[in-house]
């Protein structure tokens, strides 16, 4: 079930707010217990084959947490957590990457071993890297909820199942448990009803963000990456690669607002995921902006493990390269995304060293000068990068990218070549030839490029905007701008009829429901 669906809206969504409000004037549990069973009917959904293994993975996950919390800090405990960790990893290992591994061996050793053809129960990344950090923080001793009900959703929380956040346990469970997010008493009807509206209003400027803007820029980046296609020029390889960079922005910010909205409408908060990463200065800020909670994870769980920057610049390098290239892992199997971690990861290090180079040689530039050379550097790195992020393969990565580097030469459609006037004498001693046909394409690709880098550049994100009313858990609030009040949301009437209107645009569209990129993860 999408939340960019009218199945979902109409009936899906009204029918759980009124069950969790409802049974929750008999008890905290009962009004848990329903919105459990909801998140898990919402799952199953998708596909109630693969119910079975979220609710298997849940109870083992659950149990082992709950013995190794009894001996956190002991060895006895540390052994029950690295089994438990290895047993979710094989799992996820299982379904996500057996077919990569087999079909890279018969690759290289020239092997007929058959591909077994597995499909990837959907949000499993997800739930068992929620699980997992629920495990190290039992060892850890952070964990003082044991309710197996309140576990059960905690993992399977509907806002979240699918796509993220990765959640921590601590920030869950005291929301689960308060009372005033389950009795609809008087004081509660006003917070509920505020609630509603910023949750509301969230989640309307994520739909919008889904289905106006991301879904509207697909059709025009897919023809570039298509299998068959052929090698593009400058400007259709540019209009392509640029045309997804946005896309995949919107679809996964429209995403994050969504839930953040959702959740809200059931009075709990969640963490910060998405935070306007393309305004980032360099590599570093760009993943405290992108996906901020797997960021959290990797490097709670992975990068600080190994020993972070702790043992020499050299092992920080290293340590920061293998923390990137199984993240790139983590996000597909195959190695397209092995090297688009691996590029994120170089472009830490050579930031990290840039950096040691600045603290020795300082330099002293205009703040605003420094941060738009910072954003001009990085936003080109990051783009290339999603070049192998996108491609189905590496023969079709490699294709684009050469059409980026003009390495297919570059031209300009007929009609728009002939309406530069005295600039085509210009254009043409630049090397750029003519193609026929295509014009209306090209213009409206550029178009919609330009439309998504201004609100991507230059627009509040949704957290400025509603920042009075703390839509989320602020898990990193130092890139946060201040907005003008004009822009700034607050209930009155101007703003509840923007929000309608922007929210009735968005139901429009859903004759056309198409998946979240972050689905296939």
């Amino acid at each position: 079930m999408l939340f960019n669906s009218y199945s979902f809206l109409l009936a899906y969504l009204p029918v759980t707010l009124l069950g969790f409000f409802i049974l929750g004037r008999i008890g905290k549990q009962a009004g848990a217990a329903w919105l459990a069973a909801s998140s898990l009917f919402f799952y199953a959904w998708w596909d109630y084959r693969y119910l079975a293994l979220l609710l298997a993975s849940i109870c083992a996950n659950y149990l082992a947490g709950s013995y190794i919390a009894r001996r956190a800090g002991t060895a006895e405990g540390r052994r029950v957590l690295t089994l438990a960790v290895i047993v979710n990893l094989v799992l996820l290992g299982y379904y996500k990457y057996a077919d990569f591994f087999l079909s890279s061996a018969n690759a290289l050793l020239g092997t007929d071993w058959p591909i077994l053809g597995i499909i990837l129960p959907i949000g499993i990344s997800f739930f068992t890297f929620t699980q997992i950090a629920f495990l190290a923080d039992a060892y850890a001793g952070k964990v003082t909820e044991y309710r197996f009900i309140y576990y059960v959703l905690f993992v399977t929380y509907f806002p979240h199942l699918i796509a993220g956040p990765v959640l921590h346990h601590k920030e869950m469970m005291p929301q689960f448990d308060e009372d005033r997010n389950y009795r609809p008493h008087a004081a509660n009807f006003a917070i509920g009803l505020t609630i509603f509206a910023i949750g509301l209003a969230i989640f309307a400027i994520g739909l919008a963000k889904k289905v106006l803007i991301a879904d509207s820029l697909a059709d025009y980046a897919t023809p570039v990456f298509a299998p068959g296609a052929g090698a593009p020029t400058l400007f259709n390889a540019w209009g392509g690669a640029l045309a997804y960079t946005f896309q995949l922005y919107f679809d996964f910010s429209g995403y994050s607002d969504m839930a953040i909205g959702l959740s809200r409408m059931f009075g709990v908060r969640l963490p910060l995921n998405f935070n306007s990463p393309y305004k980032s200065r360099n590599i570093t800020e760009f993943w405290r902006r992108w996906h901020m909670t797997l960021s959290r994870f990797l490097r709670d769980y992975l990068y600080i493990p190994l020993g972070g920057n702790r043992h020499g610049r050299f092992r920080r390098h290293f340590n920061l390269l293998t923390t990137m290239v199984l993240g790139g892992l983590w996000h597909g199997a195959g190695w397209n995304f092995v090297i688009w971690g691996a590029l994120h990861g170089g472009f830490l290090v050579v930031n990290h060293a840039w950096q040691d180079v600045c603290r020795r040689v300082p330099v002293h530039l205009p703040a605003g000068l420094g941060r738009l050379l910072g954003v001009l550097v990085t936003f080109p790195c990051v783009v290339f990068a999603w070049m192998y992020f996108r491609a189905p393969d590496l023969a079709t990565a490699h294709k684009v990218i050469g059409g980026m580097l003009g390495q297919f030469g570059a031209s300009l459609p007929e009609p728009i070549l002939s309406r530069l006037g005295p600039l085509k004498g210009v254009v043409n001693g630049l090397g750029i030839g003519v193609s026929l046909g295509g014009g209306a394409a090209f213009v409206e690709t550029w178009a919609w490029v330009i439309v998504g880098a201004l609100v991507a550049f230059f627009a509040p994100n949704t957290q400025e905007i509603m920042g009075r009313f703390d839509p989320a858990l602020p898990e990193d609030s130092r890139h946060a701008q201040p907005v003008a009040r004009r822009l700034a949301w607050q209930p009155s009437r101007r703003s509840a009829l923007a929000i309608g209107l922007l929210f009735a645009l968005g139901v429009l569209a859903l004759s056309r429901p198409t998946e979240f990129l972050y689905f296939q993860f």
